[in-house]
C-alpha cells in the first residue's frame, strides 16, 4: 500500500486547518492524512472532484496537479484509486453498501488488488469461473495484489496454450465490440450535435451493421 511521507502529510495538515469544516475540499485531504486504511473514502471523494472538475475552483489547472501539489499523491496512483471505485462502483454496488454501512478496514481489500480485478474483469479469455475465482480471492480473501496478478498472468497463460485458435478468437470479438461501441457512442453524437452532414451519420451506421453482422 502506497504511504504518504512525513512531508506530505506536514503539508496536508497545513492545509486542512486553513479549510471550512465540511466542506469536500477538506474531507478529502483528511482521508488522503488516513490513506492506508481508508482508501475507499479517499477515491469516493477523489472522484466527485475529477467529476466535477471541482479542483479548478480550487486553484488548479489539472486534476494531476492538484493530486500531486495538494496531496502528494502521484498520477499514476490517483488514476488507480479512481479506476478501482469506478470499477466496485459499476461492478460491486452491494460490496460498497456493505461496507458503507459496516467499515470494517480489516477485512478491506487493497486498492492495487481490485484495480488487478478490475483489468481481468475485461479480458476476454478468461471465463467466468476463473474471473469469480479471482473475485473471491480479491474481495473476499483479501490476497495481495502480487498474489493476484500472478494468479492472472497464470490463468491467461494456461488458456492461450490448451485453446489457442479459440483465444485469439475472443480477443478478436472483444476488439471489434470495443470498436463498436466507440462507434456508436460517435453516432449518437453525432446526430445530436448535427456537425456533419446526415449522410456521412448514415455511412457510419452501414459500418455498425456490417460489423455486427461480421460478429454475429
Amino acid at each position: 500500500m502506497t504511504r504518504l511521507n512525513t512531508r506530505s502529510i506536514e503539508r496536508i495538515e497545513d492545509r486542512i486547518g486553513g479549510l471550512e469544516e465540511n466542506s469536500i475540499r477538506r474531507r478529502i485531504l483528511e482521508c488522503a492524512k488516513n490513506f492506508k486504511t481508508s482508501w475507499v473514502e479517499l477515491a469516493q471523494a477523489l472522484y466527485t472532484a475529477w467529476k466535477d472538475k471541482l479542483y479548478k475552483e480550487w486553484g488548479y489547472l489539472t486534476f494531476d496537479a492538484y493530486t500531486s501539489k495538494e496531496m502528494g499523491i502521484r498520477k499514476q496512483t490517483a488514476l488507480k484509486l479512481l479506476k478501482s471505485y469506478h470499477f466496485l462502483e459499476k461492478e460491486e454496488p452491494s460490496y460498497l453498501k456493505d461496507y458503507s454501512q459496516s467499515p470494517d478496514v480489516g477485512r478491506l481489500p487493497n486498492y492495487e488488488a481490485v484495480n488487478v480485478l478490475r483489468l481481468a474483469k475485461n479480458k476476454s479469455c478468461l471465463d467466468n469461473a476463473d474471473y469469480f475465482r479471482l473475485r473471491k480471492d480479491v474481495l473476499e480473501t483479501g490476497k495481495d495484489a502480487r498474489e493476484v496478478k500472478k494468479d492472472l498472468t497464470a490463468l491467461m497463460k494456461q488458456t492461450e496454450e490448451l485453446e489457442p485458435e479459440e483465444a485469439r478468437n475472443k480477443r478478436r470479438v472483444a476488439v471489434i465490440k470495443r470498436l463498436l461501441r466507440v462507434l456508436k457512442t460517435l453516432e449518437t453524437d453525432l446526430e445530436v450535435s448535427k456537425l456533419v452532414p446526415s449522410g456521412m451519420i448514415k455511412e457510419i451506421g452501414a459500418l455498425i451493421n456490417k460489423i455486427e453482422t461480421e460478429i454475429s
